[in-house]
């Protein structure tokens, strides 16, 4: 469905055409991790590699049909610095499909920042956890749909519990902080979070699939979208993820090493999903 989206540059609200999909069709959304202003990849947070310039990056996926970009500054929370805006801004004036950018959003302003360099949405984590009425104060400010809440949850033991449970960690997955991440993620979708970016810490990075029952139970009690991350090495795992009931599949290593094109997964999921291609 056509629908108009706006891109904050320079203090103006500039409205663009894009393809929104529907509640029906499934989102195929490329992950940049940046440390220093290069794009990196690891194994569950740790042992990064480079995989060259954001913006040279995400210029290719978009190209190649990609619905989506997530930035994600990885050492800005534990670094406890802003966003690097130089490369959304570089990005922003190439790429013209929705780009979410997440790590050192801690107040309205910095949202207001990353808003006005290009960004179109804003993932939150560790300041949420902090603060959770940052995610109230940015979605009444720039609205629900531009608040992306940024889970990173790990499995954990609970002594007589029934079944798994899951730990939100923060801080680029180095500190715990015995939160259960379901309650987490219904407690911040009362406080406007218009998305949740859902990561497995203990699949990041191994290519062995994603964590479906986190997925399916996170989709099942989540009334907004839910995209799957961490863990995608095949073309099946994305289809997996996506039974959950997840509305995008988020992927990284599978891009950068090229396992896979954008086209090459929207090819094998389009038979079974609707997916937008253009």
């Amino acid at each position: 469905m056509a629908a108009l989206q706006g891109r904050r540059r320079l203090g103006e609200y500039v409205l663009r055409a894009t393809i929104e999909p529907t509640g029906l069709t499934r989102r195929i959304i490329p992950c940049l991790d940046v440390a220093a202003g290069r794009v990196v990849k690891g194994v569950q947070f740790k042992n990064l590699t480079d995989h060259g310039d954001p913006t040279e990056a995400a210029a290719r996926y978009a190209a190649e049909g990609a619905d989506e970009i997530v930035f994600l500054d990885i050492t800005a929370a534990p670094e406890r610095r802003d966003t690097d805006l130089d490369w959304v801004r570089r990005t922003a004036e190439q790429v013209f499909i929705p780009l979410s950018v997440g790590g050192g959003v801690r107040s309205v302003n910095d949202g207001r920042k990353l808003l006005l360099a290009g960004a179109d949405k804003l993932g939150i984590n560790t300041a949420a956890v902090a603060e959770p009425e940052l995610l109230t104060r940015l979605a009444e400010r720039f609205g629900s749909q531009c608040v992306v809440l940024s889970v990173d949850a790990k499995r954990r033991e609970v002594s007589g519990a029934q079944g798994p449970s899951w730990e939100v960690v923060t801080h680029g997955g180095r500190t715990p902080t015995g939160l259960d991440a379901l309650e987490w993620i219904e407690a911040g979708i009362e406080r406007g979070a218009g998305e949740i970016l859902l990561t497995s810490i203990d699949s990041d990075g191994m290519q062995s699939g994603y964590d479906l029952e986190l997925l399916r139970r996170a989709s099942a009690l989540s009334p907004v979208p839910v995209i799957a991350s961490g863990g995608a090495g095949a073309l099946e795992h994305l289809a997996e993820a996506l039974d959950t009931g997840a509305a995008a599949v988020l992927a990284a290593s599978i891009f950068h090493q090229s396992t896979y094109s954008i086209g090459a997964v929207k090819e094998y999921l389009g038979r079974r999903y609707p997916i937008r291609v253009g």
